[in-house]
């Protein structure tokens, strides 16, 4: 029998049958026998805190009530009455600091309730077994509304427009619908190509247009999708990322995360990806723990994630910086870094010790160099509003009043771009339905 093939691009015996595993679900889904038990657990609390504890409220108590009765469309049809994209969000959502954690069953003695996987199993049971859309439109209204943005903002705001009555036109930069869905998460939380089967049962709404390969100030203006449409709405989240500041940073070997996880997502064969011996992650957030954690299943020898304060302070939570440390990455904090070594290609990092002092972060004399032959940036991504004329920015943020509008008449945002954004998926998902409520109004009002 012949060998299994080994990850020659990275020169490790890793086969490829190993790193097909590395990125398999993260989360093994439930079969019915197992969601009903779990759902039996529940005790379908009256003011149900998990309910509040959702961004996109969906009704929880309800839809577990609807498992343990076996009564799996319905389950369904009630989380995506809330959240048309309950699917990916059931895989990604930080549900420990959400649902799960208000669970009132959280205690040290027992577990809350797998809400998360409880709502994908409800979820994906009725995609895969329905060809039906579990929604209909109401009576056309005749008005147009464009979207910019083909992520979780957008396409939440398309469909509820699309279910209000009218016809929407989404304007996509990338080739392919989904935004972080589709090219920013780790791939082993979105197996099998689940953010196109999402945006196909989205789209089975009908009444909306997606164009891709429209670039804001390039070949598509904000101006133009005035003058065409009756509202527009703006979720092109977050597209921009930040610099070191430090001198060699353009050297062989050094990325953005961003980048390396949607090559990472978009290869066909993840044994092709090339990655490093010896990599350092920069950066404290879930983005920065998803590289860290694909790079070593990728076959990394190495892999050290470095922030410049102390763990407390990470934004990635509690669940992500322990999934870090099971996959063997480790955690430097309280360093900064502050040279790159070498001369074409990047060999090593100088880092500074940091302290807080006054209430400041600075750096102190105590410096210490870890070997390096990649680096990958997560410290953060940022608005481009260069194409956004018109639209007041505060902060790098787009400034939205209370029915999400714009300093422009008519036009709208949500999602990780506006002043109230929050770098989660499932609330730029009820963002973009409360917006699509909102510019009804609007229209509805313009009408009279």
């Amino acid at each position: 029998m012949a060998p299994e093939p080994c990850n020659t691009v990275n020169g490790r015996p890793l086969t490829t049958a190993k790193i097909n595993n590395n990125f398999d679900n993260l989360h093994k889904p439930l079969n019915l026998q197992q969601a009903i038990a779990e759902s039996d657990r529940c005790l379908y609390c009256y003011d149900a805190p998990c309910i509040q504890a959702c961004p996109t409220s969906i009704d929880i108590p309800t839809f577990i009530h609807q498992i343990r009765t076996e009564n799996i469309n319905g389950a369904a049809k009630t989380i995506l009455s809330q959240n048309i994209m309950g699917g990916t969000c059931a895989r990604v959502c930080p549900t420990e600091v959400l649902c799960e954690e208000v669970c009132v069953l959280n205690s040290a003695v027992e577990q809350p309730i797998e809400i998360g996987l409880l709502q994908r199993h409800a979820v994906d049971s009725f995609i895969s077994h329905n060809d039906t859309h579990p929604f209909t439109r109401q009576k056309d209204t005749g008005k147009h509304i464009a979207i910019i943005g083909a992520g979780p903002a957008g396409l939440s705001c398309a469909h509820r427009a699309a279910i209000l009555g009218h016809q929407v036109t989404i304007y996509e930069a990338k080739a392919k619908s989904g935004g972080l869905n589709e090219y920013g998460l780790a791939a082993y939380k979105m197996v099998d190509d689940w953010a196109q089967t999402e945006v196909d049962f989205l789209l089975a709404i009908g009444g909306i247009t997606i164009k891709h390969d429209q670039i804001m100030g390039d070949n598509i203006s904000l101006q133009y999708l005035q003058q065409n449409h009756d509202a527009v709405f703006i979720g092109i989240g977050l597209g921009q990322t930040y610099n070191l500041g430090l001198e060699k940073e353009n050297l062989t070997g050094i990325s953005d995360a961003v980048d390396f996880i949607e090559t990472l997502r978009q290869s066909t064969d993840k044994a092709q990806v090339k990655i490093g011996n010896d990599v350092i992650v920069i950066g404290a957030g879930n983005t920065a723990i998803d590289v860290a954690v694909q790079a070593k299943r990728l076959g990394a020898e190495n892999v050290t994630l470095v922030y410049r304060r102390g763990e407390e302070q990470m934004s990635a939570t509690e669940y992500e910086v322990n999934l870090a440390r099971s996959n063997d990455v480790h955690i430097k904090l309280w360093s900064a870094p502050a040279t790159i070594i070498g001369d074409t290609e990047v060999t090593a990092i100088e880092l500074n010790k940091t302290i807080i002092k006054d209430g400041k972060l600075l750096p102190t004399d105590d410096t210490y160099t870890i070997k390096a032959d990649m680096i990958l940036k997560a410290i953060g991504q940022k608005l481009n509003n260069s194409a956004l004329k018109g639209v007041s920015i505060e902060r790098g943020k787009i400034i939205i009043n209370k029915n999400y509008e714009t300093s422009l008449k008519g036009v709208f945002a949500g999602g990780d771009a506006i002043n109230t954004g929050e770098d989660l998926t499932v609330q730029a998902v009820e963002d973009g339905k409360q917006a699509a409520h909102a510019m009804d109004a609007y229209l509805t009002q313009e009408e009279k």
